[in-house]
């Protein structure tokens, strides 16, 4: 499907600081088609990978991937932030650009040799990804690609990942 998708972001200046442009995807969220769309595109990338499970870093992960799972029939594990998960977990500590973030998944979220497509909102510097990729790899995951909605290739993020094939349907 040829949509552009461009049209359902909105541009928001300054946040969450001066000099920063931020791509807001609630405009896409909130039509019934473009999100419908932008779900079966990813859908189908997934697809073609042989897609066993999709993992999607909290919080706008979910929102991207728990329609693909669903769409797939496939199931969906989240990887999230300290104290969100009950059970037995393994983490990965990584820096942001001011800082360290973690992430942790559930030990039993990915099975070993399950293939998996990391699913998110947006790519920009990588640091998210990378470390939901190690959690996958950790627990025995094999990741077979990324996709997102946003690219935002200045940032250079996919230099990060770039033994890891992926797909996005805008990039800025």
């Amino acid at each position: 499907m040829d949509m552009d998708y461009k049209k359902y972001i909105a541009d928001v200046p300054d946040f969450p600081e001066p000099g920063v442009m931020f791509r807001d995807i609630s405009p896409l969220m909130c039509d019934g088609q473009a999100y419908a769309a932008a779900t079966d595109e990813i859908a189908a990338y997934a697809k073609s990978k042989g897609t066993e499970m999709i993992v999607g870093p909290e919080a706008r992960g979910f929102i991207v991937g728990c329609p693909v799972a669903y769409k797939l029939g496939v199931g969906f594990a989240p990887a999230r932030k300290k104290g969100k998960l009950p059970r037995e977990t393994v983490s990965v500590t990584y820096d942001l650009e001011y800082g360290q973030a973690s992430l942790y998944m559930q030990t039993d979220a990915v099975r070993p040799g399950q293939k998996v497509l990391v699913v998110d909102d947006l790519m920009a510097t990588g640091g998210t990804l990378a470390a939901t990729i190690k959690l996958v790899e950790e627990l025995g995951g094999i990741v077979v690609g990324t996709a997102f909605l946003i690219e935002l290739t200045e940032l250079g993020g996919r230099d990060k990942i770039n033994e890891y094939d992926m797909f996005t349907l805008m990039k800025y």
